[in-house]
């Protein structure tokens, strides 16, 4: 039972604060005034044996929260898992314990081990303030880590929270670093790769600032988000996995560092570092193969930084035990022609189903992606991976793989030859006579989002022509497809303001970037 001196009743209030628990009390609340709370206060809240730390939010309006009464955000509430009216207490929270080691970072100093297992212990049980998170995470951006730093960063996000262990090795996945609309890979790498009988349990995320996240692109097709005993039971009995990771409580303080970075749009080496390699530890992966796409829009722009960010995955994952084989691919331009989750789904199942229609780019690469998983295999010789990739997406035993898994999911009803895609569209068309030399990857993204994806499944663009293509004045280069005639005038405008595409003469055209 709450404390009698501080008790309210909880209130349930619908406001999605993104990962951060949020409190709220009425300003003429008798326990507001006594305790000397202030706005953004860091708070606890304790009911019926449970507790959580919170920002407090101070109201005037008893319609969201009465004097008697403590509000809790979506989150908070669901993380106490009690009913509205639930007897309650709140009281100032202690100082984050961690919080000298952040001010000797944001002073620029280097911060050991035990450093950064503080602030991360911390982070994941929501003591940081957002001020707070935003400083770590500036102060980490801004004074680079050094290699040992994003170790201790890595290793110290990946011992909090769920850590798996599935008994048996290799235990395999893979990662791109992300920046590339489509490139739907993991889609087709995980069945190749499960069907050949390696172990590959992919969780993934959904879309923060992207067009569709692998969660968002399957759930067009099949249920992501199980609690975790049954994708360990799907796992097991399937080999693999394609499911939302937000159950699974893999690295949690990755979750909530990423809700302050992705406003900021900071992704710097160290961080990206640490979120990708703490995921894959805590998930079991004893093998990880890295994607890291190059080309003038995307998230790495030349080969010299692609081999720098490639020796600091190395350096961290060696170190904390995990094998890794870093790939550089073409990042010039989207993989695959759709941009958006159905649009992207059916690029897979086109690509699955051996479809004349497939696209050429995004079956080639899952191949050589698949190729090089399997070579993880001691009993697969290198080189032959990817012929052993090819036979198996040939013969449909990838097609029957994905169908097992999102039988065993919950699966939905897609036909991939009549997508359910958005009823409005357009067409953006070339204004000159060339060649496509150029594609704004980021412009073609924010198309996308403003026209509605992910959270309009069926929202996107359908790319009609690719780098290298000779058009003529007129040409469709690409559809946009929207739900809503307002998300149809944004993307509009936004495609008037600059169309991602770019004609000129062949020789304009950016040169390959690609080690496979």
């Amino acid at each position: 039972m709450a404390d009698e001196h501080a008790t309210l009743q909880l209130r349930r209030v619908a406001i999605d604060t993104y990962r951060e628990n949020v409190a709220y009390l009425h300003r003429d609340c008798a326990i507001y005034r006594a305790e000397g709370f202030q706005a953004l206060a860091k708070v606890e809240v304790r009911a019926n044996g449970r507790r959580i730390l919170a920002s407090l939010n101070v109201v005037d309006d008893s319609c969201i929260v009465d004097v008697g009464e403590l509000g809790l955000s979506e989150d908070a509430f669901a993380q106490l898992g009690l009913t509205d009216g639930h007897p309650a207490s709140i009281s100032q929270a202690e100082p984050a314990a961690s919080i000298p080691a952040l001010h000797r970072k944001i002073a620029g100093e280097r911060l050991g081990r035990e450093d950064f297992r503080g602030i991360v212990r911390d982070i994941s049980e929501h003591r940081y303030s957002k001020i707070e998170l935003t400083a770590f995470v500036v102060a980490c951006n801004q004074d680079e880590l050094d290699r040992e730093e994003v170790y201790y960063l890595s290793d110290a996000m990946a011992r909090v929270g769920r850590r798996l262990d599935w008994h048996e090795h290799p235990v395999v996945d893979k990662h791109c670093i992300g920046g590339i609309p489509g490139n739907r890979t993991s889609m087709l790498v995980v069945p190749m790769v499960a069907a050949h009988g390696m172990l590959c349990p992919k969780t993934s995320s959904r879309a923060i600032t992207s067009p569709a996240g692998t969660a968002d692109t399957m759930e067009v097709m099949a249920n992501v988000e199980l609690p975790f005993e049954r994708l360990e039971q799907i796992v097991h009995e399937h080999r693999g996995c394609l499911a939302w990771g937000g159950t699974s409580e893999l690295s949690p303080a990755d979750d909530v560092l990423i809700a302050v970075e992705r406003p900021l749009s900071i992704d710097s080496p160290g961080q990206m570092v640490a979120s990708i390699l703490s995921k894959k530890v805590a998930a079991g992966s004893t093998h990880l193969l890295l994607d890291i796409p190059v080309g003038p829009s995307a998230k790495v722009r030349s080969m010299p930084e692609a081999q720098k960010l490639r020796k600091l995955f190395e350096y961290v994952a060696g170190r904390m035990g995990l094998a890794i084989e870093v790939v550089i691919s073409d990042g010039r331009q989207p993989i695959g022609n759709g941009i958006g989750p159905v649009l992207e789904a059916r690029d897979v199942m086109q690509v699955l189903n051996n479809d004349p229609a497939a696209p050429n780019d995004l079956r080639q690469k899952s191949l050589r992606l698949a190729g090089r998983m399997l070579e993880f295999d001691p009993d697969v010789r290198g080189g032959d991976g990817f012929a052993i990739a090819r036979d198996i997406l040939d013969s449909g035993r990838a097609l029957s793989k994905l169908q097992a898994i999102m039988q065993a999911q919950g699966i939905k009803a897609f036909d991939y030859r009549n997508p359910p895609l958005a009823p409005l569209s357009f067409e953006v068309c070339a204004e000159a006579d060339g060649v496509l030399v150029a594609i704004d990857n980021l412009q073609l993204a924010r198309i996308a989002r403003l026209a509605g994806a992910p959270k309009v499944q069926g929202a996107g663009v359908d790319l009609l022509h690719k780098l290298g293509a000779s058009v003529q004045v007129g040409t469709p280069l690409y559809r946009v497809y929207a739900a809503y005639p307002a998300d149809l005038d944004f993307a509009r405008q936004a495609c008037q303001r600059s169309s991602a595409m770019t004609i000129g003469d062949a020789a304009q055209l950016t040169p390959l970037t690609l080690e496979f």
